[in-house]
């Protein structure tokens, strides 16, 4: 049996699913829900949902939904425009769904999530609690990112990295990412493509192989897909990139069948609150370590001032900082015990006691 095999026979025994189809999956070119193609999806999630597995589905498409019912053919730029598409948008999609997933006897609940609500450790657990508990309770979470409040300082950035986080926060077996495309390509003889089945790791060679063009309905692509699956494979989740506009795509890949590119999910786990700490924090700054402290953080240790060369951005005590090598290579990162200016001050001078420590091991996740 090859690796990609091995890999594609773990997605039979998946249980917790998390589910996101971008908007070309979801609408016409006009922006309408294409009910056709929402039928067939729904009844593959419900398929699941109804077999004794546990279904969370991210859905794109409220704003795309929103532009056509207000007559605008173009995504707009405007943040305020955007808000007011997904205002519209969210109330015709979600009666979409709630009358489709009826039909196949399923109930629904609707979550709509903020970068900011996931930061906050309090809201970050009441969000976790919400959606277990709908899990639990038999009923599909249907998520998106609340477009109509969000900004630029709050934005998830897309779907995809919505989908990761979500897929993370509630220890999901597999996550599935559908777009319009059958997953990672890569050049082959006659000038043609050829689908790539299994990636272990998203480094600069697989990302060279991406050629994403933009549209007027979707802001995601396959570098953005690579990048968010990377998030859940590292916390040991299998993730599928694939063709959601194929028919049946889902049921085939729950089965183990050969579909889209599936990668490679990290072996070991860490802690729920390095989890929050790795994946559900912006870095507010970064600090630049070298490379005797860059080993001993690989064994464990906390960051002491003595190991550190330089500080950037501006941010107080608890801000979540990234650590990087000499080289600018991104190594860990954690809960800083002081200011950037005071790190500033106390940079390369050697320290004594716990109390010196800048980022303490329990606050701190190295990569």
């Amino acid at each position: 049996m090859t690796q990609n095999q091995q890999h594609r026979e773990a997605l039979r025994n998946a249980r917790r699913v998390v589910v996101k189809a971008g908007s070309k999956v979801l609408v016409q070119r006009t922006g309408r829900p294409d009910k056709r193609r929402l039928k067939l999806l729904v009844d593959e999630l419900a398929g699941v949902q109804n077999g004794g597995g546990e279904v969370v589905f991210v859905s794109s498409g409220a704003i795309g939904a929103g532009l056509e019912a207000l007559g605008r053919k173009t995504r707009p730029t405007a943040i305020p425009d955007l808000q007011m598409a997904a205002a519209v948008g969210q109330i015709r999609l979600m009666s979409a769904y709630d009358e489709l997933f009826s039909q196949n006897r399923c109930r629904i609940g609707q979550v709509l999530l903020t970068h900011d609500a996931l930061k906050h450790r309090e809201r970050h657990l009441n969000a976790r609690n919400t959606l277990l508990n709908l899990i639990e309770h038999r009923i599909v979470p249907i998520i998106n990112e609340n477009d109509t409040v969000s900004t630029a300082e709050i934005k998830f950035g897309d779907n995809d990295v919505l989908a990761a986080l979500v897929a993370i926060l509630v220890d999901a077996d597999a996550l599935v990412l559908l777009s319009s495309t059958d997953g990672l390509r890569e050049p082959a003889e006659n000038g043609r493509t050829r689908r790539v089945p299994l990636v272990g790791e998203v480094d600069d060679g697989v990302l060279g192989l991406v050629s994403d063009k933009r549209d007027t309905l979707s802001t995601g692509g396959m570098a953005s897909k690579l990048k968010s699956a990377q998030l859940a494979a590292r916390n040991g989740i299998p993730v599928v990139i694939a063709n959601g506009r194929k028919t049946g795509a889902l049921s085939r890949i729950l089965a183990g069948k050969d579909e889209g590119t599936l990668l490679v999910p990290s072996e070991g786990t860490i802690s729920k609150r390095k989890r929050w700490i790795a994946f559900f924090n912006r870095a507010e700054g970064h600090v630049v370590v070298d490379d005797g402290a860059a080993e001993a953080l690989r064994k464990g240790k906390s960051l002491l001032p003595v190991g550190i060369r330089s500080v950037a951005g501006d941010f107080q005590v608890g801000a979540m900082v990234d650590i990087q090598t000499l080289e600018g290579r991104h190594i860990a990162r954690g809960l800083v015990e002081y200011s950037s200016a005071q790190i500033d001050e106390l940079k390369g001078r050697k320290s004594t006691g716990k109390s010196g420590e800048v980022i303490h091991s329990d606050n701190m996740v190295v990569l």
